[in-house]
């Protein structure tokens, strides 16, 4: 068993630097945690405190229920991979790989044995006799991997271990990073600002923003239900849209045009005190709009298509709204039905896709 438990835990630098600003959060055991936020929101420092090489200011984090504050490292018996490699130069890709095995004393076949199979799910097999000097950042980047999870480690901490490698390497080795850690029943903690790199191996996701924890959950609850305006900016490509709007009653809400008010319904509802409120704001996802060619309701909005980016299959419109703002809002749309810059389009949105945010807060109250 390796639970990993976070309490109310602070990092303050030399300067009053707040790294960490009471977070609490768990890992739980064999899952696969995705820490994820924006350079500068705390993450690192995070780990590293989690695997001692930070000592904490405040707080508590605990292994198994015991708390490790205390604890070296080594103590913490934690296998770690960091964006800064950190081999050792005069040693061969081999060797760098085999030392954590030879430091516990394993047999030289068992080493053999370990290293080639790691090597081969890091596609490392054919510069095994080469220095770190010699081979790419990506490379050096696979080997530090390779070295944390060669002795089959029970908690595995990696902090942007693939950030170096060019995209089409980085989209295999992630999904075989999640492999490893299933067929080794581990777990895993892997810190990235790569919204992309976490969704796509992770169990759950915790958000960090300026050294504080913004939410915790499944992908799909931090899409669906996220915590505030951060999350639902950060976690999605491209990000939400966001329209300023009015509360017309607890279950609609409206936008404002030159051709007069288009009133959207949603699900939930609102507290009675936002009824009439007009500094609210309509969040929807860009592959939850609804475009159409004609107007087809009343519930939609018109604007007119300003640039159409390419992306293979789809792609993404932005369009210009003829609210009151002249917001301009993204659309994924199938490349067939995308049309032409300077197109009008009517866009709707369905009252499931729907959030209302006051500033920063989600104000609609949802049923379960």
């Amino acid at each position: 068993m390796s639970r990993i438990s976070v309490s109310h835990v602070w990092k303050i630098y030399e300067g009053n630097v707040v790294a960490a600003r009471d977070v609490s959060f768990a890992c739980e055991d064999q899952e696969f945690l995705a820490i994820l936020g924006p350079s500068g929101s705390g993450k690192s420092s995070m780990l590293r405190m989690i695997t001692g090489l930070e000592e904490i200011t405040r707080g508590e984090i605990s292994f198994d229920e015991k708390v490790v504050n205390k604890l070296t490292p080594a103590e913490r018996n934690v296998a770690l991979a960091f964006e800064s490699y950190a081999l050792y130069p005069r040693l061969t890709i081999y060797e760098n790989i085999a030392f954590p095995l030879r430091a516990k004393g394993v047999s030289k076949p068992e080493v053999d044995k370990m290293v080639r199979s790691i090597a081969e799910d890091l596609e490392l097999t054919d510069i095994l006799d080469k220095r770190p000097s010699s081979v790419s950042g990506g490379h050096q980047q696979r080997v530090s991997l390779a070295r944390a999870l060669v002795r089959k480690p029970s908690v595995t901490l990696l902090d942007e271990p693939i950030s170096h490698m060019d995209q089409r390497v980085r989209l295999e080795i992630r999904a075989r990073i999640r492999r490893i850690h299933d067929d080794l029943k581990s777990t895993t903690i892997f810190v990235t600002h790569d919204q992309a790199d976490a969704i796509s191996v992770c169990d759950r996701l915790a958000v960090l923003n300026n050294a504080e924890l913004q939410q915790v959950g499944t992908v799909d609850e931090i899409w669906n239900q996220p915590a505030n305006r951060f999350v639902a900016s950060f976690v999605g490509e491209p990000p939400m849209n966001y329209v300023n709007a009015k509360v017309e009653d607890p279950q609609h809400v409206s936008i404002l045009t030159k051709e007069g008010k288009r009133i959207f319904e949603f699900k939930g509802e609102v507290d009675q005190k936002y009824v009439g409120s007009e500094g609210v704001t309509i969040g929807v996802r860009p592959q939850q709009v609804k475009v159409s060619r004609s107007k087809q309701k009343e519930a939609s909005i018109g604007g007119t298509v300003g640039v159409i980016e390419f992306q293979g299959d789809s792609g993404v419109l932005k369009v210009g709204l003829e609210d009151r703002d002249n917001t301009e809002v993204k659309v994924v749309v199938p490349m067939e039905i995308a049309g032409h810059v300077g197109d009008t389009v009517w866009l709707e949105f369905s009252p499931e896709t729907i959030h209302l945010f006051d500033k920063d807060t989600p104000i609609i109250r949802r049923a379960g």
